[in-house]
């Protein structure tokens, strides 16, 4: 048996390479205006895995522009209207439908301020798109199933182009060129140890660091929204700072470990968690021994984390069926979310 969410996840490495072709002639120029502009900032307004991804593409802005990165509570402006300065710089709307009253009035209001404002929308000719000077189409194509996974590595994906092209990173740009063919390469990997693992948890803590961060936070949306598994996602860094009390005897843990030099630190949490007796499943790329769940590697460490969500879609809309749940229809969920 197979869903919609599990299709739409294994056509990621297509959907890379169709918007890998849509979007470069456009971020040459689209990236010059960035650089141009010159921000002492940059703002990112989104929700659920839309925000997740705009974490994502905070740690690569901050990591190769040295550009400080703020996501903005859109309440700020949507209902307590405060006087924010934002004249001279730039604004990021992320955003799967273009279609949430709060990102499309927050957007407006910042061009308005003076930002200069630009939108990574995958629905065409968006009420989001419309708002924002700038857009960069996703290119995802329409997503059926309630739970974001093709859009969400479009996101990722083209947030990544973005950087590599405004930073004028050459080996990002030449790595992104592979991605697609890492993802076919992703989405083939046997993550059936996670479903027998976690088939019956109704509690798990997901962790990650840097730009796997992002999805850690993503995986545990994911298992609430699709699994029904009460899902919580934390720094490693942080998850000592309190968290680490939840921990007992058999706790459910998934860490990400890709490379780059958050991994020692992810190795090690996951060595202490399992002397504790936490059910650990560390995801790791094949150098590491004590990984339970492979992870592909990049052509490039900052593209690692794209991989390592598309390993863990297919793995997510199999586990939500081996617990008697259809992912595509998630309890109290709809596709467009729509907030003031």
């Amino acid at each position: 048996m197979t869903s919609l969410m599990l299709e739409e996840a294994l056509s990621c490495a297509d959907v890379v390479s169709r918007q890998l072709k849509a979007i470069d002639p456009i971020l040459q120029g689209l990236t010059q205006r960035l650089r141009q502009s010159e921000p002492a900032v940059v703002l990112t307004v989104a929700r659920g895995s839309s925000d997740h991804a705009a974490n994502y593409f905070a740690y690569l802005s901050m990591q190769l522009l040295g550009v400080p990165v703020a996501s903005l509570p859109m309440s700020l402006v949507t209902l307590h209207r405060a006087p924010l300065r934002a004249a001279g710089q730039v604004a990021v709307a992320f955003s799967q439908s273009g279609q949430s009253p709060d990102l499309i009035d927050t957007l407006r209001t910042l061009r308005e301020r003076g930002a200069l404002s630009l939108s990574l929308v995958n629905a065409p000719d968006s009420p989001l798109e419309a708002a924002s000077e700038l857009t960069l189409p996703l290119s995802a194509g329409p997503e059926i199933s309630v739970a974001a996974t093709k859009s969400f590595i479009a996101t990722l994906s083209a947030a990544a182009r973005l950087v590599a092209y405004w930073s004028d990173d050459s080996n990002l740009l030449a790595a992104g060129e592979r991605l697609p063919d890492d993802l076919r390469l992703a989405a083939k990997l046997d993550w059936s140890p996670a479903i027998a693992t976690l088939r019956d948890s109704q509690r798990l803590l997901v962790i990650g660091r840097g730009t796997g961060f992002a999805i850690a936070q993503e995986a545990a949306l994911k298992f609430k929204e699709t699994c029904a598994i009460q899902a919580e996602a934390f720094s490693s860094a942080e998850v000592r700072h309190g968290p680490m009390a939840l921990v007992d005897e058999h706790y459910p843990m998934l860490i990400f470990a890709p490379r780059g030099p958050e991994q020692a630190g992810l190795l090690a949490l996951a060595a202490d968690m399992r002397q504790r007796g936490a059910k650990v499943l560390l995801a790791a790329p094949d150098d590491i021994v004590e990984r339970d769940l492979d992870l592909v590697c990049a052509a490039h460490p900052l593209l690692d984390p794209i991989l390592a969500i598309q390993s863990f879609y297919v793995m997510a809309a199999n586990l939500a069926q081996a617990r008697g749940m259809n992912p595509d229809t998630p309890k109290h969920l709809s596709k467009v979310t729509r907030t003031h």
